[in-house]
């Protein structure tokens, strides 16, 4: 056992910690006797922590030198300072089970007999702090710990001799056993090889053999079949379902061709009608600037205001229209607003019925029918009418938007006679269209 060290000194060298306990409380650190400081930190203490403890505490012994760390902790430990605080709070931190363990304890007897079970069982460092911090371990009961300590350290030394020869030997026939077991391996791989090589034929040879047995039972099941006149049967029906198959896929390119011919003629109608419209859309830029013209020419701005400073207007806000093309009276209706007119619509007698005719025409205040794109019985019943009731009617040609603005120039100028057509060179179309 260790006390001092002739290269190191520390301020606590002189002055051990014979202190007992007086009170209540666990023994502290410094307050053991002296020679129970160099087992109880050699044991309880692993060199890894020690060295933390130096660095942190600026010992004189080198952090390589582990017995000069040990001697400068020891010698710090036997009295109280900030290094013996430092290690206390170690060891009750590190041993905190053990120390609860013994914490239980009311005797010394019993601090005793529980510090042999653990011995016996190889648990040496928390119950070794455990023993020597309990407040009721006697003096004799910590001297019997130093003894078994003591004599474990001998016992430790001369079994690790016997262990370090022991483990040579054990060494050496391990290496033996290695260079045998790698050359079993070796020789096991090779039989190893030589066996799947042998595997790998057989089942080639069974495969082929397989093959052949298949073979040979398809060729007796035609052989069978050629001689039961099966076979011709079954070309026959063969032949008739290539027939149907072959009809089909004929019927099948004549559709494939008619589609061709339908999609060429969709084509041609679309680009007409991306054409025309191109030529709505240039009608509509072109009525708007007629608007506006149409605007300045009856003196219309902001300062009028409402119905009445439009081109048209009482006796006009109503105006009936016969015929023209469905797809374009949402742009009647929208040119008509502009006007200040509200814009009833027929179509002519095309799905609407010709007896509203006369309803519609008793609401109006004037009639516009184009010429081009009505039937002669919705013409011909337009004129009867308006001439009967005296209405303002006015036949034109030009079913367009354009055609309908000129129309409803000519109205708000006046340009219309009662049940007459100014137009007299002018007959209905005898087919309605709705084609541009």
């Amino acid at each position: 056992m260790c006390m001092t060290n002739d290269r190191t000194t520390s301020p606590a060298a002189g002055t051990p910690g014979l202190a007992t306990a007086t009170g209540p409380k666990r023994r502290k650190l410094w307050e053991l006797e002296e020679k129970h400081h160099c087992p109880l930190i050699g044991t309880c203490i692993p060199a890894e922590e020690l060295r933390k403890i130096a660095h942190r505490f600026g010992f004189t012994a080198s952090a390589a030198d582990v017995f000069d760390t040990h001697v400068e902790a020891v010698n710090w430990s036997l009295s109280r300072n900030p290094v013996s605080e430092g290690l206390q709070r170690l060891l009750d931190k590190r041993y905190k089970l053990s120390v609860d363990r013994f914490a239980a304890l009311r005797t010394d007897e019993a601090v005793r007999q529980t510090w042999k079970r653990c011995l016996s069982g190889g648990q040496v460092a928390g119950p070794l702090w455990a023993l020597y911090s309990h407040k009721a371990t006697s003096a004799e009961t910590r001297d019997i710990a130093f003894a078994d300590v003591h004599m474990l350290s001998h016992q430790v030394g001369a079994g690790q001799a016997a262990d370090s020869r022991r483990l040579a030997e054990l060494e050496q026939e391990a290496a033996t056993l290695r260079r045998t077991l790698a050359d079993e391996r070796a020789r096991y791989q090779r039989q190893l090889a030589k066996r799947d090589t042998a595997l790998a034929a057989s089942a080639h040879q069974l495969a082929e053999r397989d093959e052949a047995l298949a073979g040979l039972a398809d060729l007796r099941r035609r052989l069978e079949a050629f001689e039961s006149g099966q076979i011709m049967v079954d070309l026959g029906r063969r032949m008739t379902a290539m027939q149907v198959s072959h009809e089909g896929l004929v019927r099948a390119a004549r559709r494939a061709t008619g589609l061709d011919e339908t999609l060429a003629a969709l084509r041609t109608e679309l680009a007409a009608a991306h054409k025309a419209r191109d030529a709505a859309q240039a009608e509509l830029e072109t009525l708007e600037d007629f608007l506006l013209t149409i605007n300045r020419s009856t003196g219309t701005d902001a300062a009028h205001g409402g119905c009445g400073a439009c081109p048209l207007g009482p006796p006009h806000g109503c105006v009936l229209y016969v015929g023209g093309r469905n797809s374009l009276v949402t742009q009647y209706r929208q040119l008509a607003e502009r006007l200040g007119v509200r814009l009833l619509y027929h179509d002519g007698g095309l799905e609407q019925g010709l007896a509203r005719l006369p309803e519609l025409i008793g609401g109006a205040d004037a009639v516009l029918c184009p010429t081009d794109c009505v039937s002669h019985v919705a013409y011909y019943q337009i004129k009867r009418h308006c001439k009967r009731t005296g209405k303002p009617c006015l036949f034109f040609t030009g079913s367009g938007v354009s055609g309908f603005a000129c129309a409803m120039t000519r109205l708000a100028r006046g340009e219309y006679s009662l049940g007459k057509s100014p137009e007299t060179a002018i007959q209905p179309s005898p087919v309605v269209t709705d084609e541009p």
